[in-house]
């Protein structure tokens, strides 16, 4: 476990933060400098202002991807603002970088209007080959992200709505061959309904299962038909005509619990009541709803994952934006459309059931535990480098096959450039 003075030294210490810009370039020379600036800029620019889409062949626009923030919501943190949240922006660019070789300008936004964050969007966005927004509070996330996907012609992705619906997304495919379950028969019941809770809620439902097989619950409990409190456009889209009226209410025979909220929420009497082999995602962080060792108490048949990293089964969002950013820049895809989302949580299931390959490299990081599927291994590693060419490929192909691609790739040479690119990286 870090400590706070750890934590603070490593980004201070040196060169303060964690990120710097360095040119691709030579900058050596006289005619090197003539080159990168005047004269020798003038080509690229006469040649974009005739062709707006060689920008991809002249500048970084095609690598460089935006992290925007307000800092509203702030990992556990909260509503610490946009100056606050900036470390956040970095370690994000951090993980671009090092897992998926895209650069990233972070952009830390003062101000709470939603109409001024999305026009400042929209201004900046000709810089960039694609938006990440993070930390952004709910109910004005789910507008910001829809308008900026209407007006931009560049992918959109909020990653607490997406990130965590897609890695979890997958834990469940998994989870359900497992057990044998499917998505049309399924009960599931989400605990939260902020910004990652109704992302995962849709993306279930993207998957397979029924809008009528899904709970959706919040502080004030289950958000029912006629509920009125506390209930805006977004929560209503999955209210259910049900008696239950408290999380425990509607987990009593449930297939699935998908935790988004608080630690300690969920009771093992709840846990005593839900269905034969139960899916459980506790997701809270830092502290999950309830624990792997409470749960194993009471239930020898669960299956369990956490977003933390000292479990089996973390759902850790890395595992999935910086690889499906990859993938759409490289096709420069117009957005991230749902297709896409599936396909990337589809490539993640199908390498947790290629376990007992898993290179040397990520055994030894984890002790040489079992990989092989199972209700300890779901979700691969986020150190697996063959991520890098399950995931990238799949969403390409993904965004070629529904027409948001405005560049073809030969999938197979794809595979084995981005084979390389990994070999890169995993020394990093």
């Amino acid at each position: 476990m870090i400590t706070k003075e750890q934590a603070l030294a490593y980004h201070a210490e040196g060169r303060p933060g964690k990120l710097k810009v360095e040119p691709t370039k030579p900058t050596e020379t006289q005619e090197d400098l003539s080159l990168a600036y005047t004269p020798g800029v003038a080509e690229p620019c006469r040649k974009i202002a005739e062709d707006p889409s060689s920008a991809y062949e002249y500048t970084t626009k095609g690598n460089l991807v935006a992290v925007v923030s307000n800092g509203t919501a702030v990992l556990g943190l909260g509503n610490i603002g946009a100056l606050a949240g900036k470390p956040v922006m970095e370690g994000k660019a951090v993980l671009f970088k090092r897992f998926a070789d895209i650069d990233v300008f972070d952009l830390e936004l003062d101000t709470l209007d939603a109409e001024e964050f999305i026009r400042t969007v929209e201004i900046i966005a000709p810089t960039f080959g694609g938006i990440n927004l993070e930390d952004v509070r709910a109910p004005e996330c789910f507008e910001i992200e829809a308008r900026l996907c209407e007006s931009l012609d560049i992918p959109v992705f909020h990653d607490d709505q997406h990130g965590t619906a897609i890695i979890s997304g997958a834990a469940l495919i998994s989870a359900l061959e497992i057990t044998g379950k499917t998505f049309e028969d399924i009960r599931v019941v989400f605990s939260g309904a902020g910004a990652a809770g109704i992302g995962c809620a849709r993306f279930y439902r993207d998957l397979g299962v029924p809008v009528e097989n899904m709970i959706l619950c919040d502080s004030h409990g289950v958000i029912y038909e006629g509920r009125t409190a506390a209930v805006n456009q977004y929560k209503a889209e999955f209210a259910r005509k049900t008696p239950a009226r408290t999380l425990a209410d509607a987990l009593k025979g449930a297939d699935v619990f998908c935790g988004l909220s608080q630690a300690g929420l969920m009771t093992a009497e709840m846990v005593k009541s839900m269905s034969p082999n139960p899916i459980i995602f506790a997701m809270a962080n830092p502290d999950p709803e309830i624990t792997p060792e409470q749960v194993r108490q009471v239930r020898g048949d669960a299956i369990m994952a956490t977003g933390r990293s000292d479990y089996p089964n973390q759902v850790n969002n890395v595992l999935g934006f910086p690889f499906i950013f990859r993938g759409a820049l490289d096709v420069r895809a117009k957005t991230i459309n749902e297709e896409m989302k599936i396909a990337a949580a589809r490539a993640l299931a199908e390498l947790a059931k290629r376990g007992k390959v898993v290179p040397q490299i990520v055994r030894d990081a984890y002790g040489n535990e079992n990989f092989e599927l199972g209700p300890s291994y779901i979700i691969p590693k986020p150190f697996d480098p063959r991520i890098l060419t399950y995931v990238v490929p799949a969403v390409a192909q993904a965004a070629m096959d529904s027409g948001v691609a405005r560049r073809k790739v030969d999938i197979v040479e794809y595979g084995h450039q981005l084979s390389k690119t990994s070999g890169i990286l995993s020394n990093m």
